[in-house]
């Protein structure tokens, strides 16, 4: 598997699997206000679930060589960017289409919002504005590719050797760390703001990316401690930060919320990344083998990208309900028309969430899934086919 929002050729990493899987069902529950994965609100999705993406992308970062660097960004231009910027236009269709039928949301079709809004905040059709983060992480791999060709190549230049060792690591996490509580204390002091929220953004999850390649190349090896002893002080730490903090949610797509100083936020990612890891690692026995799990972590794209219209289309059934039946009496139709982050409760029952929280996540798969199978028996009568004509 690749960076957790691609499907990669590289052999599949069970625990990452499952890893990539949790969190992208905590970015769906996250979109609903849904604490079903927080562990009793321990560990709030909003101080690590989006740098956890990050990581995971970092993990699977393999060092660019000379004469690699074309076909890498190539590769993660077609991977990433290409499908963005296709279901963009399909999203902008959409949203011209519904404001037709009285919704207020979503802007216009023009350059700006199929080019350049995507990387500006990503919420140009609102309809998919959960996959603001794919622009980010393409701008985020692009800036790890330079940084590390023009640091290796320093390196070598002043040594007369390659770094090996991968002590070049310390210099990337430390100083993209920098960077990062730099930018957090700007956003603190109300400097971030219009459009330097996209560079804010971008400088603070970059050290998310370079903790996943320093886990891997200096950390994993040495992540065998027992499982009772890690989960005492990876919790025990959490509950400290939990007592002695204003609250550890804050928000990685708007740099906000930041209420705990520079360093805090990195400190509940760690935390909550090495809980999740953890997790993760215990699962991969039980459950690493099943399919369901293995097709969930492969494709988290495609739920990144659709789990919102999912949402849409359930409350439009509940819409319908209601205009039609009289039932869902409270069903609120001002908020329908004009605010995505309207979820109606069927009687106000807190756990109807998990309605939308499993139609998030298995409509999108079961689609995707469809669309594999389909694929693949197109493939296989035309290879049958290509055999018979010989």
């Amino acid at each position: 598997m690749g960076s957790g929002l691609e499907n990669d050729k590289t052999e599949y990493n069970i625990t990452f699997g499952i890893l990539t899987g949790t969190a992208i069902v905590m970015v769906v529950a996250g979109h609903l206000g849904y604490g079903v994965l927080t562990v009793g609100d321990l560990f709030p999705y909003y101080s690590f679930h989006v740098p956890l993406f990050m990581f995971i992308s970092g993990y699977f970062y393999k060092e660019v060589g000379k004469g690699q660097t074309f076909g890498y960004v190539k590769k993660k231009v077609r991977r990433l960017l290409v499908p963005y910027l296709l279901w963009n236009l399909v999203y902008g269709l959409l949203a011209w289409l519904l404001r037709g039928h009285g919704f207020s949301m979503g802007e216009e079709i023009g350059i700006r919002t199929l080019l350049l809004a995507p990387f500006m905040h990503g919420y140009q059709f609102i309809y998919n504005y959960a996959a603001w983060f794919v622009p980010v992480l393409l701008v985020i791999e692009m800036m790890n590719l330079l940084m590390r060709l023009i640091c290796g190549w320093s390196f070598e230049k002043l040594s007369r050797r390659r770094d090996e060792g991968g002590n070049l690591e310390w210099f990337y996490l430390a100083g993209s760390l920098a960077i990062g509580m730099i930018v957090v204390c700007l956003a603190i002091g109300g400097h971030v703001w219009g459009d330097y929220k996209a560079a804010g953004r971008i400088l603070f999850l970059y050290p998310c990316y370079q903790m996943g390649q320093f886990y891997k190349k200096k950390l994993e090896k040495h992540d065998t401690m027992g499982n009772l002893v890690y989960f005492a002080i990876v919790m025990g730490v959490q509950t400290l930060l939990q007592i002695g903090c204003n609250g550890l949610a804050f928000s990685s797509v708007w740099c906000t919320g930041f209420a705990n100083g520079p360093l805090v936020p990195y400190v509940t990612i760690v935390t909550g990344i090495a809980f999740w890891l953890r997790i993760a690692k215990v699962a991969a026995p039980v459950i690493g083998r099943s399919r369901v799990i293995r097709f969930l972590g492969q494709n988290t794209y495609t739920v990144m990208m659709h789990h919102v219209l999912v949402f849409m289309l359930i409350k439009m059934i509940l819409a319908g309900v209601a205009a039609g039946t009289g039932l869902c009496g409270d069903f609120d139709f001002a908020q329908f028309y004009s605010n995505i982050d309207y979820i109606y409760l069927v009687n106000g029952v807190e756990h109807f969430k998990m309605v939308y929280l499993a139609a998030g996540v298995g409509v999108p798969l079961a689609i995707r899934y469809g669309v594999v199978k389909g694929q693949a028996g197109l493939q296989g009568r035309y290879f049958a086919g290509g055999k018979d004509a010989e």
